[in-house]
């Protein structure tokens, strides 16, 4: 059975790149496009790993990593956050606060974040 991942972000061609390369590796892929629609699809069906953009209408990245680790079911699902904010937030303190596995900086290559979800999950690449 395939590791399921939620991927939330408001820009279309960032879910629909990061899906495709995921899908391709072999994983199940969930889409939403704020983090709103991403905390309900995370807390009906718990996925293995999330990945989130952090400025997102309805509910940010923050505030989405804030109810998953508020929750007993999603507080330990390791997190990716997507940031064009680059060099404007302490990544150390947000990585800590939030428990977060990585923060990429937007652009990222896809090829680099299927890598670093594969060794949050520790799986092995099936297609790269």
């Amino acid at each position: 059975m395939a590791d399921r991942i939620v991927v939330c972000d408001d820009e279309p061609f960032i879910t629909h790149a990061i899906s495709l390369k995921l899908t391709k590796a072999g994983f199940e892929v969930v889409t939403a496009a704020n983090g709103q629609l991403g905390w309900k699809h995370i807390e009906q069906d718990p996925p293995a790993l999330v990945i989130t953009d952090l400025q997102m209408p309805e509910l940010d990245g923050f505030g989405l990593c804030r109810l998953m680790r508020q929750n007993d079911q999603t507080r330990n699902i390791p997190v990716i956050m997507l940031t064009a904010k680059g060099f404007e937030i302490d990544h150390q303190q947000v990585m800590e606060e939030l428990k977060l596995t990585a923060v990429m900086i937007k652009p990222f290559s896809p090829r680099e974040l299927l890598e670093l979800v594969q060794h949050s999950l520790g799986t092995a690449a099936a297609v790269s």
